[in-house]
């Protein structure tokens, strides 16, 4: 019966390279981090050309989304999980290529960074932004997600189900991929919120969408933390992990954001 089990499981030990030409390393997880982009900004450029709205913005707005969230993402993780480390190792904090980005820093960044884009263009207003800009952002966390399962990080908590990944480059131990549950989420959030948008594009009610997507997102990452090893040792001794505690008031602002948006009868022009 163990035998059997065991070849239930999926043997997991993808090289996260995908060719290197001297000091130059193309990695899965940068293809698919840029792939998040580039397929996002040919998806706001669809928006864009639905409602109107000058298609020429569409670079600025990348360029605020990519430098907001790659730097939210990783102050977030070094603020949040190792704060005594990189406080006292300032300049680590630049060595993004040794790892370490966390979502939740990416939501404040990308916040903070759609809000100086939003306040120069008044015909683009902060809340009718998010809610387009999340169908987008929910797409590139399926591709993230599928990066960290080609980087074989962010694995789950051991298990015996029949779809559990054994993880070579970490260990020979059947795990949750919890990576593929978070992808897969994201995957039909965002087919969700795009067939949501298109059932009114232009009259879609302000908040509708973010709120939604917040309050749905944040609320999964709670539920799939319970299937993930903890990223930091500290995290051991707490009832709930800092990804779980960072994602409680996300989801009451999302619900409440989505509850008001019925209150909301039309879009913001």
């Amino acid at each position: 019966m163990k035998l059997l089990a065991l070849l239930a499981f999926i043997d997991w030990n993808t090289d996260p390279e995908i060719f290197s030409l001297g000091p130059f390393t193309v990695r899965w997880y940068g293809l698919l981090f840029a792939l998040g982009f580039f397929v996002g900004q040919f998806i706001m450029a669809r928006i864009y050309r639905l409602e109107g709205k000058p298609e020429a913005d569409l670079e600025k707005l990348m360029l605020y989304m990519i430098v907001s969230t790659v730097v939210g993402a990783r102050l977030g993780h070094c603020l949040f999980y190792q704060p005594d480390y990189y406080l006292a190792h300032p300049i680590d904090i630049l060595k993004v290529w040794e790892g370490g980005l966390a979502s939740h820093g990416a939501t404040i960044g990308i916040l903070l960074g759609l809000w100086l884009y939003a306040r120069k263009r008044p015909d683009q207003p902060y809340l009718w932004l998010l809610d387009r800009i999340v169908i987008v952002v929910a797409l590139g966390g399926c591709f993230i997600r599928l990066g960290n399962l080609m980087n074989s990080e962010i694995i789950g908590t051991p298990t015996q189900l029949p779809w559990a990944f054994i993880f070579h480059r970490v260990d020979q131990v059947p795990r949750h991929p919890a990576q593929l549950y978070e992808a897969i989420s994201c995957l039909l959030l965002f087919v969700g919120l795009y067939y949501t948008y298109h059932q009114s594009k232009e009259k879609t009610p302000p908040g509708r969408l973010f709120g939604l997507f917040v309050w749905v997102l944040f609320s999964l990452r709670i539920f799939y933390e319970f299937f993930k090893e903890n990223q930091v040792p500290f995290e051991d001794n707490m009832p709930l992990n800092m990804g779980q505690i960072l994602s409680i008031p996300l989801v009451i602002i999302g619900l409440w954001i989505y509850i008001q948006s019925f209150r909301n009868k039309t879009s913001v022009t």
